[in-house]
């Protein structure tokens, strides 16, 4: 199970490091975009196909690197009073749901994703620039983040049967730089 996760952590970071791409290319053309219009009222064609579609890069491209560092928002208000078992058990649950949500959520896009392939589904904007390969990041993405839940679901099941506390959250910036 180490080796899964390992690839598993090298293609969540291969798809952060691509959505960091994502949001340069968009910050870069919002940016030319705002100055074309504002100052030279030339708008650059096609600045709201691209946003759109490297948002779902953005978000979906760092959803399973989040969930491998534990990143993602939970509410403590009784954790902190629970046994270490109740609370794997706890995370254990957690995870199941949100691995049965987004095991839905992939299959309902990989369906999405063969019908835009199949019509060859464009934006009907400036340019029409085409939606598929936004649906295939979509899909990867979610594809990612549901075998780090089902890896994490097996970790908590693990942990809660032998009576073990949960794996803790990645630190914040500021609490690491505060240990050093």
């Amino acid at each position: 199970m180490r080796w899964s996760a390992e690839i598993l952590r090298r293609l969540a970071i291969g798809l952060v490091l691509l959505g960091s791409v994502g949001m340069m290319l968009s910050m870069l053309i919002c940016f030319a975009d705002v100055i074309g219009t504002n100052f030279f009222d030339w708008p650059v064609p096609g600045t709201l196909e691209i946003t759109e579609s490297t948002m779902v890069l953005i978000v979906f491209g760092a959803l399973a690197f989040t969930q491998e560092k534990r990143g993602h928002i939970r509410v403590e208000i009784l954790h902190g009073y629970m046994s270490a078992r109740l609370k794997s058990l706890a995370d254990l649950i957690t995870h199941f749901v949100a691995l049965v949500f987004f095991v839905l959520l992939t299959w309902y896009s990989f369906g999405e994703l063969s019908y835009s392939w199949e019509i060859q589904e464009a934006t009907m904007g400036t340019i029409r620039f085409p939606l598929y390969p936004a649906r295939a990041l979509l899909t990867a993405g979610a594809v990612l983040l549901v075998l780090q839940l089902a890896l994490d679901v097996v970790a908590d099941f693990g942990r809660t049967w032998r009576g073990e506390p949960p794996r803790e959250h990645a630190p914040l910036p500021e609490d690491s730089a505060r240990v050093s």
